[in-house]
């Protein structure tokens, strides 16, 4: 069955990749790209494109971005587009709208589903330690993330990994894989298959709140939640009444005293015990300040060991 006029749905950096790989298809056209209205971005609030917008004006094309996309339903049928592909779109598709296309509409979703269904699969896998995950591709379902799969392709998380470079390495694979999928719907050899609904997991959106660092966790938790929040909400506890400090690199040693008790003083960085084992700061971002290494955070912020520091 002929896939000629793809449309497509995106707002983050995430999706641009697999945006122009679609569009590089030359047996294909994107008739068009619909993705979020600017938002206000930064300290001065100014309105700012989403990075899928940047994109596809810089490709030439046409682009939509309605508050709701449900209400664009009628221009969309115009379109009479054959495939919708969705990727970190950040709003509900309506039936009315992911049925309209001949061969339905695809959605791209980095974990192995139904693990990690919702909004944060990226930083919940690495907020529970996952070694193991993957790019699913699947059909868009009136239930988020709940559609058949077509195919899944594996991922490696390696402990070096945070959010940052998953995205990164996330979009890539969705980039690659875009020729296959293609293919595949066309010659019809990607049968979907329905999800194990008793396998399912959820996992809702970010708040700042979730970066505090309980001391109550294990060393390797704690990192985990570093790894998982970068660059936002970022992993931070209270520096007394200064505000939050922020850390940006850190790494597990050996330790053991109250949870949130400085241990030492004398390497390179801060060592604060934790739930099990304890954690050298080595980077991190005082309040109102920029980035330093661990040991020009101690000598400019002198603190005896046993300061035991809160968190949540």
């Amino acid at each position: 069955m002929k896939i000629e006029k793809i449309l497509y749905f995106g707002t983050a950096p995430i999706a641009v990749p697999a945006l122009e790989a679609l569009h590089a298809q030359p047996d294909c056209e994107v008739v068009a790209v619909c993705t979020q209205p600017d938002r206000p971005s930064g300290r001065k609030r100014k309105l700012t494109p989403s990075a899928v917008k940047v994109c596809a004006e810089k490709l030439g094309l046409p682009v939509l971005t309605p508050e709701k996309i449900g209400e664009l339903r009628e221009e969309l049928a115009l379109l009479d587009a054959d495939l919708s592909v969705v990727f970190a779109y950040g709003q509900y598709i309506p039936k009315s709208v992911f049925d309209q296309p001949v061969r339905g509409s695809i959605n791209f979703h980095p974990s192995l589903l139904p693990k990690y269904r919702g909004a944060s699969p990226i930083q919940s896998s690495l907020l529970d330690g996952v070694t193991e995950s993957g790019l699913s591709v699947l059909q868009v379902s009136e239930k988020m993330d709940a559609g058949d799969l077509l195919m899944q392709a594996p991922l490696n998380i390696s402990p070096e990994d945070n959010s940052i470079s998953l995205h990164e390495r996330y979009a890539a694979l969705a980039a690659e894989l875009v020729p296959q999928i293609l293919a595949g719907l066309r010659d019809e050899t990607l049968l979907p298959v329905p999800q194990k609904e008793s396998e399912a997991t959820e996992c809702g959106k970010i708040s700042k709140e979730d970066g505090l660092i309980c001391w109550e966790d294990s060393a390797t938790m704690i990192l985990n939640r570093l790894r998982a929040f970068q660059p936002w909400p970022g992993a931070f506890f209270p520096l007394g009444d200064k505000g939050n400090l922020k850390v940006l690199h850190a790494v597990v040693e050996p330790g053991e005293g109250r949870p949130g008790e400085l241990l030492d003083v004398k390497g390179e960085g801060p060592l604060i015990a934790c739930g099990h084992d304890a954690i050298r700061l080595l980077r991190v971002q005082p309040p109102g300040k920029k980035p330093m290494d661990g040991k020009s955070f101690l000598n400019g912020n002198p603190t005896e060991t046993g300061t035991v520091f809160s968190g949540s």
